[in-house]
């Protein structure tokens, strides 16, 4: 199974962006989207940004995998 999740992009380097969630930054390639802009929210798959999401769906994406991730430390 493959996961996507999103990642808010905090710089961008020619088709290059980096992004981060959690404090965690990473390079991602920007190839596959058009007009995006800092402070986007990407879905990251693969190490590509695949689609852009409004700030209030990824923030509700987010809230689930926190979710998911207390329910694991049980």
């Amino acid at each position: 199974m493959c996961l996507a999740i999103p990642m808010k992009l905090v710089k961008i380097e020619g088709s290059k962006g980096i992004v981060e969630l959690s404090g965690v930054k990473k390079e991602i390639s920007l190839d596959l989207l058009k007009e995006v802009e800092i402070g986007d929210y990407l879905i990251i798959h693969a190490g590509f940004a695949i689609e852009k999401l409004n700030e209030e769906e990824a923030k509700k994406t987010l809230a689930v995998w926190e979710e998911i991730a207390e329910i694991q430390k049980q």
